[in-house]
């Protein structure tokens, strides 16, 4: 019996949005595989730079759109957009803004070096997404987040967030992918993230080092109630840690049955106390 029957997916990349890769294609059917198993989902990613509007269609919700988010003392306007998948008939919502999206592609430049902004980029988008989803009133059962761009959501979304209405009741999975950053978090990494509740004694008390690439993985798991393996045989010391904090964790189930596996998962860290 279904027990999680809403899911949100705070996605890094998603086809056909993005060009295909391992967590794009996951990103693409783990979706449609949750909705057709009977389940509620809502979908969000990145409004990447290199994504074509007019080709797939994408338009901006205004009664969404409008408000700031505000980083290290300076003022982000938040832009909402909204597309289509006919065939999966599923809706996905895109989080823009001129600085951090428009123009520049997902992780890297065209030469292949990371964005020094990346971790404040992740920042915008998981509090983005947490936004808005306050503003549709919509209350998830599970939250899975993908890829490391959505790192810190978890942290939020049990500490700033955790008294939301769409947060309340709400357990939270990540799951990582071949890709991770290589660059270190910038020096002000920990004043970037604070807000409300997610202070900085709080972030310390995890013990991650913060000065090291490997700590967004970490600071996800730490604040999960699940790690979900997104790619086989990746990362293999982000199911260590997992196990280390006692956050139940599942080696990739793969793409064959995805809405019975991974939905097995869910139903499982919702009942879990």
């Amino acid at each position: 019996m279904t027990k999680a029957k809403k899911v949100l997916f705070i996605t890094q990349e998603l086809t056909p949005y993005v060009s295909e890769s391992p967590m794009a294609t996951v990103g693409r059917k783990l979706p449609q595989a949750i909705q057709d198993s009977g389940r509620e989902i809502r979908t969000f990613m990145p409004k990447w730079g290199n994504i074509n509007e007019r080709r797939n269609q994408l338009h901006e919700v205004i009664r969404l759109s409008g408000m700031n988010i505000i980083i290290d003392d300076t003022d982000h306007p938040l832009i909402i957009k909204v597309a289509s998948i006919q065939a999966a008939r599923m809706q996905v919502y895109f989080i823009d803004n001129d600085e951090y999206f428009h123009r520049r592609l997902m992780i890297a430049d065209e030469e292949g070096k990371e964005y020094e902004d990346n971790a404040e980029r992740a920042i915008f988008y998981a509090r983005g997404v947490l936004e808005t989803l306050k503003k549709l009133r919509w209350c998830p059962d599970i939250i899975h987040c993908h890829g490391w761009m959505s790192a810190v959501a978890p942290l939020y979304i049990k500490t700033a967030y955790r008294e939301e209405p769409p947060f309340v009741n709400a357990k939270v999975v990540f799951s990582a992918y071949g890709e991770m950053p290589t660059q270190k978090p910038v020096d002000n990494f920990l004043d970037c993230l604070t807000f409300r509740d997610a202070k900085a004694d709080i972030l310390k008390q995890t013990g991650i080092d913060f000065s090291s690439p490997d700590a967004f993985g970490q600071l996800a798991i730490a604040f999960s109630d699940g790690y979900i393996q997104g790619e086989a045989g990746t990362h293999p010391e982000l199911l260590e840690y997992a196990k280390s904090r006692n956050v139940p964790a599942w080696e990739c189930p793969g793409l064959e049955n995805m809405g019975e596996l991974y939905g097995a998962c869910y139903d499982q860290i919702f009942e879990a106390e």
